[in-house]
């Protein structure tokens, strides 16, 4: 996606250690005309696996999973932080390591919106170490219900996250990927 592909090129900072700010355009600050793209891009990928619901992690998971809902005319459920007394007694939990915080997170998602009938797309923001995905693949499974694909908006391909899903038999598509970081300058290339 070459729209994605300019932006991470003119807008990305590489902070060390293999972490990208993205904050301009998608992690604080979001760009609505970048998200429009980023959702029709996946829903472009996703349509034939029929999701009927797509799964997130809070919170830079949101925009892009709520433009590809809005392409696949269907529901989009993000797993929170933190329980809210709103939500079922006995929610879905499971617990992740935040690659950005460096600290373990739990991931909750109410029974009332995962239901063993669901064909799940999970898209999230990054795919590097993939362990968000593994968390939100793990709640899928507690909930019953079939996950069809997953989808990235960027993936640090100088990551083992990939290598890690391999044993996953859905498609796994990332719009962007970026290959490697030379001191300021993050190569990227658009991916299918």
């Amino acid at each position: 996606m070459q729209l994605l592909v300019d932006r991470i090129t003119s807008d990305a900072k590489h902070l060390g250690n293999g972490i990208l700010k993205v904050d301009s355009f998608m992690n604080h600050q979001i760009d609505p005309i970048l998200m429009e793209g980023i959702g029709k891009e996946f829903a472009s990928h996703f349509k034939n696996v029929n999701p009927t619901k797509i799964l997130t992690a809070e919170t830079s998971g949101i925009a892009p999973a709520v433009a590809a809902g809005m392409f696949l005319k269907v529901p989009v459920i993000f797993a929170r932080k933190h329980q809210p007394i709103t939500m079922a007694k006995e929610p879905f939990r499971e617990i992740s390591v935040s690659p950005t915080h460096g600290n373990k997170v739990e991931l909750v998602v109410s029974t009332e919106y995962l239901l063993a009938n669901d064909r799940v797309l999970i898209i999230d923001d990054f795919l590097a170490s993939a362990k968000t995905i593994k968390a939100l693949m793990q709640l899928i499974e507690q909930s019953k219900a079939k996950l069809v694909g997953i989808g990235a908006v960027i993936e640090k391909g100088y990551s083992n996250g990939r290598e890690l899903l391999q044993s996953v038999s859905v498609p796994i598509i990332s719009l962007a990927t970026v290959e490697r970081c030379e001191g300021d300058n993050v190569i990227v290339k658009s991916s299918k």
